[in-house]
């Protein structure tokens, strides 16, 4: 059988027709590889990252150091995945603003011009650079260059109201103890 592009484009999943450089606050969920457990493990509640996951975790609160107009919320970095929320902010007079009322948002440090920022400020674009980033740190670290770290993807969504971001916000802050129990019901069977 002979590969054909037109028949074999990968579909998007992403929603149709958004602009996804609009100011908001956006959910994502990246997994690694596999599911390799490389960043850590969770004990009850708390998750111990490994040095892995403390370049995980550097490399995400560099986000907004790197990408002026953004700003981080809750996050956590977990054995193997990464939840957490970003903001996208509107800039006017040299002010920051999201689009919604940033409920406990974090907008860590001074926005500053880096030479590493990306023409586009889209959420795709947020995403790769804090997927290559961490990637080749990483690879540093193991002496493995080259190696694919994330999977290709990443889960999102759009956070439309308060309601929405402390549900989302919750479930972050969660996830180490609903992790431990799935594992521990795994082990049970």
């Amino acid at each position: 059988m002979v590969f054909n592009p037109l028949k074999h484009h990968r579909r998007s999943i992403r929603l149709r027709g958004y602009d996804y450089s609009r100011p908001g606050l956006y959910y994502v969920t990246l997994t690694l590889q596999s599911r390799l457990p490389l960043l850590g493990e969770v004990q009850g509640d708390v998750v111990h990252l490994s040095v892995l996951g403390e370049i995980v975790k550097g490399e995400w609160l560099r986000t907004p150091i790197i990408r002026p107009g953004t700003a981080l919320d809750e996050f956590v970095v977990m054995p193997d995945h990464v939840h957490g929320i970003i903001v996208i902010c509107e800039e006017r007079n040299g002010v920051s603003r999201s689009s919604i009322d940033l409920v406990g948002a974090n907008s860590s440090s001074p926005r500053r011009v880096t030479p590493f920022r990306s023409p586009s400020k889209t959420l795709g674009a947020i995403i790769r650079g804090f997927k290559a980033a961490s990637t080749v740190r990483i690879n540093e670290h193991r002496g493995t260059p080259g190696t694919k770290i994330w999977q290709r993807n990443y889960y999102e969504h759009i956070i439309r109201d308060e309601r929405d971001l402390l549900r989302i916000q919750e479930y972050i802050r969660n996830n180490p103890l609903h992790y431990a129990e799935r594992l521990e019901s795994l082990a049970r069977r």
